[in-house]
């Protein structure tokens, strides 16, 4: 096992790669009561179509999602209740391109690791569970496509992209998880829940050389094959269609405004690419930019504004929303700021500003062992040390973050979705 020390964020993380191609991350940290565990693979809602025992496989939307859900089910009952039984807080996620199982306790930590490995590697499924559960995400999708924000954002997603899966709502359709059976899940499963295909991530005070030992006791001695996955082919540079309106019963417009921005390498450019998208939101849009000011002063946005800069395998995108009597003009003016920004500049001081507000809000972040787990295992799929993110945020000039808006910010990479207020569509 290497440690490896990160002065500048006073961190020590353990790393051992498994005879299983497994790798682990135990970022200790002494004298905590509280201990945090996140098992994470490198398969989200957006890989549908990939090659398994030498064929192409199309899966329907929503997949992941569904196998998250399932993979609860034991044959002695239910993974969250043994967890919760055992003192700890359990929980999962699916995301367009990871999906997490995690927990946090105070006690019997490696115990409840155990359970964890078990649950997530043993999959255990009958077409009678798989029945009842379409029933039951099947209303969970029914209520997301009954929130404005979820649906405003997936329409900013058909704006922006012409094919690339991001565009699909993670959880499917009513039409797609009637498609899922038993044998679905465990095709999906044998693909991805794959020890290389894996990641274990902690933070606490815990003995790193134990946590290797579970992971040994637990996990398969092999690993499957990598898989090829298929997005669809390279995305234009252009906004697949400039617009989508929907009609929602809300009580006033809501949108989301959206840049698609070019996609990162997997390594160090990766995160580079997310520092300096997120410098970019905050220095066009952010709380402090003349910009912010001047929307909110003419009431075209309010506190509900929010903006961000996500990547992902195959694409890269910043946008912002919110509630806006107007959101044409929110665009307009945004696109005119882009520009005089391009020809003028970020001021100096406001850029300064920015750069140690996000370093700090970093930093900040570490101290939430939750977080630090997730952005672990996040950008070790990317191929890149998180920790490091101190040196490649110094590197990342203002002149960076002009070229980014210039290049970026304009009316043909440009998408608005809206959702006004009337009888639902």
């Amino acid at each position: 096992m290497v440690s490896k020390q990160y002065p500048r964020l006073g961190e020590t993380v353990f790393h051992e790669i498994l005879e299983n191609g497994l790798h682990i991350y135990v970022d200790r940290r002494r004298d905590f009561q509280k201990s945090y565990a996140f098992f994470a693979t490198n398969y989200g809602g957006m890989d549908m179509r990939f090659r398994l025992d030498g064929a192409w496989k199309n899966t329907p939307a929503g997949v992941a999602h569904f196998l998250e859900h399932k993979m609860f089910d034991t044959q002695d009952g239910n993974a969250l209740q043994d967890l919760a039984a055992n003192g700890a807080s359990p929980n999962a996620f699916t995301s367009s391109a990871i999906t997490g199982y995690f927990f946090e306790s105070t006690d019997k930590f490696f115990d409840n690791l155990e359970s964890l490995l078990s649950f997530v590697s043993i999959p255990w499924f009958t077409q009678e569970s798989v029945d009842k559960e379409q029933g039951i995400i099947g209303q969970e999708i029914r209520m997301v496509e009954d929130d404005p924000e979820n649906q405003v954002f997936y329409a900013l997603m058909e704006c922006l992209y012409d094919h690339h899966p991001i565009r699909v709502p993670i959880a499917g359709t009513q039409e797609s998880i009637a498609k899922i059976t038993a044998g679905t899940l465990y095709s999906c499963h044998k693909a991805f829940y794959t020890p290389a295909n894996m990641v274990l991530t902690v933070a606490g005070d815990v003995d790193p050389e134990q946590v290797c030992a579970v992971a040994r006791k637990i996990l398969p001695q092999e690993s499957g094959v990598p898989i090829d996955r298929d997005y669809g082919g390279e995305e234009d540079q252009q906004a697949a269609a400039g617009e989508k309106e929907l009609t929602m019963e809300v009580s006033s417009p809501i949108f989301q405004l959206g840049f698609k921005c070019d996609p990162a390498v997997r390594g160090e450019e990766w995160l580079r690419r997310e520092l300096t998208g997120e410098l970019a939101c905050e220095a066009l849009l952010g709380s402090s930019s003349p910009l912010y000011a001047k929307l909110y002063g003419e009431g075209l946005i309010n506190k509900n504004f929010g903006y961000g800069f996500e990547v992902y395998p195959g694409c890269a995108l910043m946008a912002a929303g919110g509630e806006s009597r107007d959101p044409h003009k929110v665009r307009d003016a945004v696109l005119a700021e882009a520009q005089r920004l391009a020809r003028e500049g970020v001021d100096a001081a406001l850029f300064a500003r920015i750069k140690k507000g996000v370093y700090g809000a970093k930093v900040r972040g570490l101290n939430s062992f939750e977080n630090a787990c997730i952005q672990l295992a996040q950008n070790h799929f990317a191929g890149v040390e998180y920790f490091r993110f101190p040196e490649i945020f110094d590197a990342i000039s203002q002149a960076d973050v002009e070229d980014c808006i210039r290049r970026w910010v304009t009316p043909e990479r440009c998408g608005l979705a809206v959702v006004r207020p009337g009888e639902a569509e």
